[in-house]
């Protein structure tokens, strides 16, 4: 399936999910947020979100131009972002990370597993209780099968229930 047409089925796939949830929802401690990310890499993004505590993240993701499906797992630290002139609804995240994943090599050679760790940095902007946006930028290290770096990031968004 081509790239760009595996992007727009995935977020079409995402928005009617998160359009058809109930409309009570909140982005407080405990609550799921469930959402995409468009980037590289693409995927499908969970967060548990606490607040004044660890957040956990997590995504399921695949990068078109390593050819790699992984997951991806964060303790993600929020702080409100204090600036001036800067309005209420942006929190800036950071925190240490782990990933597991295959990675399709060229016809000559089998595919193989990726272990490796990483971290993440980025700004949330909070639309209301429900809704959330981010952009984020994740370098990651594997360490085996051999050590290599790499560095990701993508836009995405959660609905909060």
């Amino acid at each position: 399936m081509h790239s760009s047409t595996f992007r727009t089925l995935l977020l079409a796939v995402v928005l009617t999910g998160v359009l058809a949830l109930p409309a009570e929802a909140q982005r407080t401690s405990g609550a799921v947020g469930l959402g995409g990310q468009i980037g590289e890499p693409s995927g499908l993004t969970l967060k548990v979100y606490n607040e004044g505590a660890p957040s956990y993240d997590f995504l399921a993701a695949w990068s078109f131009a390593d050819d790699f499906f992984f997951l991806n797992a964060h303790a993600q630290w929020n702080q409100d972002l204090n600036a001036q002139n800067v309005n209420q609804g942006f929190e800036w995240f950071f925190g240490p990370g782990a990933f597991i994943g295959v990675a399709d090599r060229d016809d000559s050679q089998d595919d193989e597993a990726v272990l490796g760790v990483s971290g993440r940095v980025g700004l949330n902007f909070i639309i209301n209780q429900q809704f959330e946006i981010y952009g984020q930028v994740t370098p990651r290290i594997s360490v085996i099968p051999d050590t290599e770096g790499n560095v990701g990031g993508g836009l995405g968004f959660r609905y909060y229930f």
